[in-house]
């Protein structure tokens, strides 16, 4: 096959990577704005002063903004064929790899189970609970948590009892009467590594797709350099 030809292939290719690359930063960006701005999550987020779950989806968002105009810049190198715009492609693509990845990071750190975001909710809850009830506002944010989430207590329903308070209507089911399970800490980190999961699903897909655009670039500008010695 001839310098020519292969050239125009790896241009093809990188003309779909970048469309393909522009639709998943677009559902990116919408699944970040929805988990952000999830009414649900957003109190429970207020309430625990737990801001830094939104670290991570901020990152994500700037970094697939990014993207789109690293596809512009990709495109416009690629069908210009110009060596100078595919070698800033290249450096773009590395840079963003490395970002993307430290979103998802972030993320994963405030959003899954055991994290850093799992204890920072049962001390808070504990915290709380010591207040319990004597301090209205941490009564209101108690109830509202546990009857809203279905859980009890941050470490389950034995940090009432070893704090020596009363168990409260919200820890029991209002129809079994039965007491939550569940500790508010692991039921609300499930919630988030359930909602962040498809994100960083995605991050990662534009990790490998950022590599997979540097390569091509790469191999774009060697048959560039064949063709002008021809």
């Amino acid at each position: 096959m001839s310098a020519g030809k292969s050239k125009m292939i790896i241009e093809y290719i990188l003309f779909c990577l970048n469309v393909i690359t522009w639709l998943v930063c677009i559902i990116l960006i919408g699944i970040c704005f929805w988990v952000r701005f999830d009414p649900e999550i957003t109190d429970w987020i207020e309430k625990l002063q737990v801001k830094q779950f939104y670290t991570g989806l901020y990152i994500l968002i700037v970094c697939a903004l990014a993207h789109i105009a690293s596809g512009v810049l990709s495109c416009m190198g690629t069908f210009a064929e110009s060596k100078k715009l595919l070698t800033m492609n290249i450096v773009a693509q590395l840079l963003l790899f490395i970002l993307c990845l430290a979103g998802a990071a972030v993320l994963m750190e405030n959003s899954s189970f055991k994290s850093s975001i799992h204890y920072a909710i049962k001390n808070i809850m504990v915290g709380l609970i010591q207040l319990y009830p004597s301090y209205e506002p941490a009564n209101k944010i108690l109830a509202t948590i546990q009857e809203s989430v279905g859980c009890c207590g941050g470490d389950g329903y034995n940090d009432y009892i070893r704090l020596h308070r009363a168990l409260p209507s919200e820890c029991r089911d209002s129809v079994t009467g039965h007491t939550h399970y569940y500790s508010c800490a692991d039921s609300i980190s499930w919630i988030l590594e359930g909602r962040s999961s498809w994100i960083t699903g995605l991050a990662i897909l534009l990790c490998a797709k950022k590599m997979l655009n540097a390569v091509l670039s790469t191999v774009l500008i060697h048959l560039i350099n064949l063709s002008d010695d021809d």
